[in-house]
Protein backbone atom coordinates (compact mmCIF):
# COMPACT_ATOMS: atom_id res chain seq x y z
CA UNK A 1 0.00 0.00 0.00
CA UNK A 2 1.22 3.62 -0.44
CA UNK A 3 2.93 5.13 2.35
CA UNK A 4 -0.22 7.17 3.95
CA UNK A 5 -0.60 7.57 7.48
CA UNK A 6 -0.10 4.77 9.64
CA UNK A 7 -1.51 4.40 13.39
CA UNK A 8 0.63 1.92 15.54
CA UNK A 9 -1.83 1.28 19.33
CA UNK A 10 0.76 0.01 22.03
CA UNK A 11 3.27 2.03 20.33
CA UNK A 12 4.88 2.77 23.94
CA UNK A 13 5.64 -1.04 24.58
CA UNK A 14 8.45 -3.54 23.66
CA UNK A 15 7.10 -4.37 20.16
CA UNK A 16 5.14 -1.51 19.68
CA UNK A 17 8.49 0.74 20.03
CA UNK A 18 10.69 -1.10 17.94
CA UNK A 19 7.74 -0.97 15.59
CA UNK A 20 7.28 2.74 15.28
CA UNK A 21 11.11 3.62 15.46
CA UNK A 22 11.82 1.20 11.97
CA UNK A 23 8.58 2.54 10.27
CA UNK A 24 9.88 6.07 10.68
CA UNK A 25 13.25 5.43 9.28
CA UNK A 26 11.49 3.86 6.25
CA UNK A 27 9.79 7.21 6.15
CA UNK A 28 6.20 6.17 6.33
CA UNK A 29 4.25 9.08 8.94
CA UNK A 30 3.61 7.12 11.89
CA UNK A 31 0.64 8.45 14.40
CA UNK A 32 1.87 6.50 17.91
CA UNK A 33 -1.29 5.74 20.19
CA UNK A 34 0.36 5.31 23.93
CA UNK A 35 -1.05 4.89 27.11
CA UNK A 36 -2.49 7.88 28.91
CA UNK A 37 -0.34 8.63 32.44
CA UNK A 38 0.04 11.54 34.60
CA UNK A 39 3.30 11.30 34.02
CA UNK A 40 3.47 12.13 30.48
CA UNK A 41 5.46 9.29 29.33
CA UNK A 42 5.78 7.81 26.30
CA UNK A 43 7.08 4.40 26.89
CA UNK A 44 9.78 3.38 25.65
CA UNK A 45 9.43 5.65 23.40
CA UNK A 46 10.73 8.06 25.57
CA UNK A 47 14.32 6.91 24.98
CA UNK A 48 14.09 6.72 21.38
CA UNK A 49 16.38 8.96 19.44
CA UNK A 50 15.28 12.81 18.70
CA UNK A 51 14.96 12.52 15.44
CA UNK A 52 12.57 9.50 15.60
CA UNK A 53 10.52 11.69 18.58
CA UNK A 54 10.59 14.55 15.93
CA UNK A 55 8.91 13.04 13.47
CA UNK A 56 6.19 11.79 15.47
CA UNK A 57 2.68 12.44 16.18
CA UNK A 58 1.53 10.85 19.27
CA UNK A 59 -1.69 10.66 20.78
CA UNK A 60 -1.91 9.60 24.69
CA UNK A 61 -5.23 8.01 25.42
CA UNK A 62 -6.81 4.00 26.83
CA UNK A 63 -7.88 1.66 23.78
CA UNK A 64 -10.87 0.89 25.88
CA UNK A 65 -12.55 4.45 25.27
CA UNK A 66 -14.35 3.96 22.15
CA UNK A 67 -14.49 7.77 21.46
CA UNK A 68 -11.00 8.01 21.78
CA UNK A 69 -9.46 5.53 19.34
CA UNK A 70 -11.93 6.74 16.74
CA UNK A 71 -10.44 9.99 17.31
CA UNK A 72 -7.23 8.83 17.19
CA UNK A 73 -7.92 6.95 14.14
CA UNK A 74 -9.31 10.28 12.18
CA UNK A 75 -6.92 10.69 8.71
CA UNK A 76 -5.41 7.00 9.14
CA UNK A 77 -4.75 4.97 6.09
CA UNK A 78 -3.80 1.67 7.97
CA UNK A 79 -3.61 0.58 11.76
CA UNK A 80 -0.89 -1.69 13.20
CA UNK A 81 -2.81 -2.58 16.22
CA UNK A 82 -0.55 -3.84 19.18
CA UNK A 83 -2.05 -2.19 22.04
CA UNK A 84 -2.92 -5.67 24.83
CA UNK A 85 -1.97 -6.61 28.29
CA UNK A 86 -0.19 -9.34 27.99
CA UNK A 87 1.63 -10.86 31.28
CA UNK A 88 0.10 -13.99 31.63
CA UNK A 89 0.52 -14.18 35.54
CA UNK A 90 -1.33 -10.94 36.22
CA UNK A 91 -4.30 -12.33 34.11
CA UNK A 92 -4.83 -14.94 36.31
CA UNK A 93 -5.42 -11.98 39.07
CA UNK A 94 -7.09 -9.79 37.42
CA UNK A 95 -9.01 -11.13 34.14
CA UNK A 96 -11.72 -8.88 33.54
CA UNK A 97 -8.53 -6.48 33.22
CA UNK A 98 -8.02 -8.26 29.97
CA UNK A 99 -11.39 -8.35 28.89
CA UNK A 100 -11.56 -5.29 28.50
CA UNK A 101 -8.53 -4.12 26.83
CA UNK A 102 -7.53 -6.56 24.40
CA UNK A 103 -11.59 -8.10 23.57
CA UNK A 104 -13.21 -4.24 23.75
CA UNK A 105 -9.77 -2.18 23.29
CA UNK A 106 -9.67 -4.47 19.40
CA UNK A 107 -13.41 -3.97 19.24
CA UNK A 108 -13.18 -0.18 19.48
CA UNK A 109 -10.30 -0.27 16.77
CA UNK A 110 -12.37 -2.85 14.88
CA UNK A 111 -15.55 -0.50 14.82
CA UNK A 112 -13.21 2.63 14.30
CA UNK A 113 -11.28 1.11 11.04
CA UNK A 114 -15.30 0.49 9.70
CA UNK A 115 -16.76 3.44 9.97
CA UNK A 116 -13.83 5.39 8.75
CA UNK A 117 -13.10 3.24 5.77
CA UNK A 118 -8.95 2.77 6.30
CA UNK A 119 -7.69 0.48 4.02
CA UNK A 120 -5.68 -1.85 6.38
CA UNK A 121 -5.64 -3.53 9.89
CA UNK A 122 -3.12 -5.66 11.08
CA UNK A 123 -3.71 -6.69 14.45
CA UNK A 124 -1.84 -8.69 17.25
CA UNK A 125 -2.11 -12.03 18.16
CA UNK A 126 -0.30 -14.48 20.16
CA UNK A 127 1.33 -18.18 19.94
CA UNK A 128 -0.56 -18.70 23.03
CA UNK A 129 -3.79 -18.94 21.49
CA UNK A 130 -2.57 -22.77 20.63
CA UNK A 131 -1.58 -23.57 24.03
CA UNK A 132 0.66 -26.77 24.09
CA UNK A 133 1.20 -27.90 20.40
CA UNK A 134 -1.30 -31.14 19.63
CA UNK A 135 1.21 -31.46 16.89
CA UNK A 136 4.47 -29.65 15.37
CA UNK A 137 5.39 -27.62 13.85
CA UNK A 138 2.25 -25.51 14.29
CA UNK A 139 0.32 -24.53 11.46
CA UNK A 140 -2.33 -21.43 11.64
CA UNK A 141 -4.73 -24.41 11.60
CA UNK A 142 -3.88 -25.66 14.84
CA UNK A 143 -6.87 -25.42 17.14
CA UNK A 144 -7.03 -22.90 19.67
CA UNK A 145 -6.91 -23.81 22.88
CA UNK A 146 -7.11 -20.95 26.03
CA UNK A 147 -5.52 -22.15 28.74
CA UNK A 148 -4.87 -19.20 30.68
CA UNK A 149 -7.20 -15.72 30.92
CA UNK A 150 -4.56 -14.38 28.74
CA UNK A 151 -4.84 -16.56 25.65
CA UNK A 152 -8.28 -16.47 26.01
CA UNK A 153 -9.14 -12.84 25.53
CA UNK A 154 -6.39 -12.88 22.87
CA UNK A 155 -8.74 -16.05 20.54
CA UNK A 156 -11.63 -13.65 21.17
CA UNK A 157 -10.19 -10.49 19.90
CA UNK A 158 -8.53 -12.60 17.03
CA UNK A 159 -11.38 -14.05 16.33
CA UNK A 160 -13.57 -10.75 16.45
CA UNK A 161 -10.86 -9.12 14.03
CA UNK A 162 -11.59 -11.90 11.60
CA UNK A 163 -15.59 -12.09 11.99
CA UNK A 164 -14.82 -8.07 10.76
CA UNK A 165 -13.55 -9.15 7.48
CA UNK A 166 -16.11 -12.01 7.01
CA UNK A 167 -18.77 -9.95 7.71
CA UNK A 168 -17.71 -6.18 6.89
CA UNK A 169 -15.12 -7.01 3.86
CA UNK A 170 -12.91 -4.94 6.84
CA UNK A 171 -9.48 -5.79 4.88
CA UNK A 172 -7.87 -7.26 8.34
CA UNK A 173 -5.08 -9.83 9.15
CA UNK A 174 -3.78 -11.14 11.72
CA UNK A 175 0.18 -11.84 12.57
CA UNK A 176 0.46 -13.94 15.10
CA UNK A 177 4.11 -13.69 16.94
CA UNK A 178 5.72 -16.36 18.70
CA UNK A 179 7.87 -15.88 21.08
CA UNK A 180 9.10 -12.31 20.76
CA UNK A 181 12.61 -11.43 22.52
CA UNK A 182 15.22 -8.19 22.51
CA UNK A 183 15.88 -5.03 23.91
CA UNK A 184 13.85 -3.30 26.16
CA UNK A 185 11.36 -6.23 27.20
CA UNK A 186 9.82 -6.73 30.46
CA UNK A 187 11.67 -8.92 33.25
CA UNK A 188 8.15 -11.00 33.33
CA UNK A 189 9.49 -12.40 29.95
CA UNK A 190 11.82 -15.22 30.91
CA UNK A 191 14.58 -14.01 28.74
CA UNK A 192 15.22 -10.72 29.83
CA UNK A 193 14.50 -12.53 33.48
CA UNK A 194 17.42 -15.00 33.10
CA UNK A 195 19.97 -11.84 31.44
CA UNK A 196 18.83 -9.29 34.10
CA UNK A 197 19.56 -11.85 37.02
CA UNK A 198 23.19 -12.62 35.07
CA UNK A 199 23.74 -9.02 34.36
CA UNK A 200 23.34 -8.30 37.78
CA UNK A 201 25.69 -10.57 39.30
CA UNK A 202 23.51 -13.31 40.33
CA UNK A 203 24.64 -16.88 40.02
CA UNK A 204 21.58 -18.62 41.41
CA UNK A 205 18.93 -17.84 38.38
CA UNK A 206 15.81 -18.40 39.53
CA UNK A 207 12.98 -19.69 37.32
CA UNK A 208 9.85 -21.65 36.52
CA UNK A 209 9.29 -24.37 34.53
CA UNK A 210 11.99 -25.18 32.62
CA UNK A 211 11.07 -28.49 30.52
CA UNK A 212 8.53 -26.37 28.25
CA UNK A 213 9.80 -25.30 24.90
CA UNK A 214 9.64 -22.08 22.81
CA UNK A 215 10.43 -20.52 19.60
CA UNK A 216 12.06 -17.55 20.12
CA UNK A 217 11.33 -14.72 17.58
CA UNK A 218 14.56 -11.92 17.60
CA UNK A 219 12.02 -7.98 17.57
CA UNK A 220 13.59 -7.19 14.87
CA UNK A 221 12.13 -10.26 12.57
CA UNK A 222 9.10 -9.80 14.20
CA UNK A 223 8.51 -6.06 12.91
CA UNK A 224 10.03 -6.99 9.49
CA UNK A 225 6.67 -9.55 10.08
CA UNK A 226 4.05 -6.49 10.50
CA UNK A 227 6.26 -4.50 7.87
CA UNK A 228 5.23 -7.10 5.36
CA UNK A 229 2.36 -7.84 6.34
CA UNK A 230 1.39 -4.12 5.98
CA UNK A 231 2.21 -3.91 2.55
CA UNK A 232 1.01 -6.87 1.53
CA UNK A 233 -2.52 -7.32 -0.42
CA UNK A 234 -2.24 -11.03 0.47
CA UNK A 235 -2.13 -11.16 3.52
CA UNK A 236 -6.08 -9.95 3.79
CA UNK A 237 -8.21 -11.64 5.64
CA UNK A 238 -5.76 -14.34 6.95
CA UNK A 239 -3.96 -15.75 10.00
CA UNK A 240 0.02 -15.60 9.25
CA UNK A 241 2.61 -16.90 11.70
CA UNK A 242 5.60 -15.18 12.67
CA UNK A 243 8.14 -17.52 14.32
CA UNK A 244 11.63 -18.90 13.65
CA UNK A 245 10.54 -22.73 12.99
CA UNK A 246 13.00 -23.78 15.76
CA UNK A 247 12.15 -25.11 19.13
CA UNK A 248 14.62 -24.88 22.40
CA UNK A 249 13.53 -25.53 25.64
CA UNK A 250 13.88 -22.78 28.65
CA UNK A 251 16.67 -24.58 30.13
CA UNK A 252 18.47 -24.41 27.03
CA UNK A 253 17.78 -21.36 26.34
CA UNK A 254 19.21 -20.50 29.71
CA UNK A 255 22.39 -22.63 29.04
CA UNK A 256 22.80 -20.63 25.94
CA UNK A 257 22.14 -17.26 27.85
CA UNK A 258 25.07 -18.05 30.52
CA UNK A 259 27.32 -18.82 27.62
CA UNK A 260 26.81 -15.69 25.87
CA UNK A 261 27.56 -13.79 29.22
CA UNK A 262 30.02 -16.07 30.23
CA UNK A 263 28.79 -16.87 33.00
CA UNK A 264 28.60 -20.00 35.35
CA UNK A 265 25.14 -20.30 36.64
CA UNK A 266 22.73 -22.26 38.53
CA UNK A 267 19.11 -22.74 37.97
CA UNK A 268 16.62 -22.72 41.22
CA UNK A 269 13.05 -23.76 41.01
CA UNK A 270 11.03 -20.55 42.15
CA UNK A 271 7.58 -21.74 42.96
CA UNK A 272 6.42 -18.37 42.75
CA UNK A 273 6.78 -18.53 38.85
CA UNK A 274 4.96 -21.68 38.19
CA UNK A 275 1.77 -21.66 35.90
CA UNK A 276 -0.60 -23.57 37.03
CA UNK A 277 -0.26 -27.26 35.65
CA UNK A 278 -2.71 -26.98 33.05
CA UNK A 279 -2.40 -23.77 32.07
CA UNK A 280 1.29 -24.16 31.15
CA UNK A 281 1.75 -23.85 27.27
CA UNK A 282 4.32 -27.30 26.97
CA UNK A 283 5.40 -26.70 23.54
CA UNK A 284 5.45 -24.23 21.52
CA UNK A 285 7.36 -24.70 17.75
CA UNK A 286 6.11 -22.07 14.58
CA UNK A 287 5.29 -23.32 10.86
CA UNK A 288 6.24 -20.24 9.25
CA UNK A 289 5.42 -21.04 5.18
CA UNK A 290 2.54 -19.17 5.22
CA UNK A 291 4.70 -16.11 6.03
CA UNK A 292 7.09 -17.24 3.63
CA UNK A 293 4.46 -17.57 0.78
CA UNK A 294 2.32 -14.67 1.46
CA UNK A 295 4.68 -12.05 2.48
CA UNK A 296 7.84 -12.99 1.57
CA UNK A 297 9.29 -13.13 5.05
CA UNK A 298 11.88 -15.49 6.58
CA UNK A 299 13.73 -14.87 9.67
CA UNK A 300 17.13 -12.91 10.16
CA UNK A 301 17.57 -14.80 13.47
CA UNK A 302 16.08 -18.26 12.79
CA UNK A 303 17.87 -21.90 14.10
CA UNK A 304 20.41 -21.65 16.59
CA UNK A 305 23.19 -19.37 15.08
CA UNK A 306 20.03 -16.99 15.19
CA UNK A 307 19.11 -17.66 18.73
CA UNK A 308 22.72 -17.15 19.99
CA UNK A 309 23.09 -13.81 18.09
CA UNK A 310 19.87 -12.45 18.87
CA UNK A 311 20.79 -13.36 22.90
CA UNK A 312 23.75 -11.61 22.90
CA UNK A 313 22.40 -8.48 21.42
CA UNK A 314 19.91 -8.45 24.28
CA UNK A 315 22.12 -9.39 26.92
CA UNK A 316 24.81 -6.33 25.69
CA UNK A 317 21.92 -4.16 26.06
CA UNK A 318 20.88 -4.98 29.50
CA UNK A 319 24.50 -5.32 30.38
CA UNK A 320 24.83 -1.44 30.10
CA UNK A 321 24.44 0.47 33.30
CA UNK A 322 21.45 3.00 32.35
CA UNK A 323 19.61 -0.04 30.86
CA UNK A 324 20.01 -2.12 33.64
CA UNK A 325 18.89 0.23 36.06
CA UNK A 326 15.29 0.56 34.83
CA UNK A 327 14.38 -2.85 36.29
CA UNK A 328 13.82 -4.36 39.51
CA UNK A 329 16.19 -7.31 39.09
CA UNK A 330 15.31 -8.82 42.80
CA UNK A 331 11.92 -8.91 42.47
CA UNK A 332 9.35 -11.12 40.86
CA UNK A 333 7.43 -9.42 38.33
CA UNK A 334 4.14 -10.50 37.25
Amino acid sequence: MAKGKILVTGADGFIGSHLVETLVRQNYDVRAFVYYNSFDSWGWLDHSAPEIKAALEVRAGDIRDAAFVREAMQGCDAVLHLAALIAIPFSYRAPDAYVGTNITGTLNVLQAARDLGLGKVIHTSTSEVYGTARFVPITEEHPLQGQSPYSATKIGADQLALSFHSSFDLPVSVIRPFNTYGPRQSARAVIPTIISQIAAGQRRIRLGAVSPTRDFNYVSDTVAGFIAALKSEMATGTVINIGSNYEVSIGETAKLIADVMNAEIEIVCDEERLRPAKSEVERLWADNTKAAELLGWRPGYGDREGLRRGLKETADWFCKGENLARYRVGQYVI
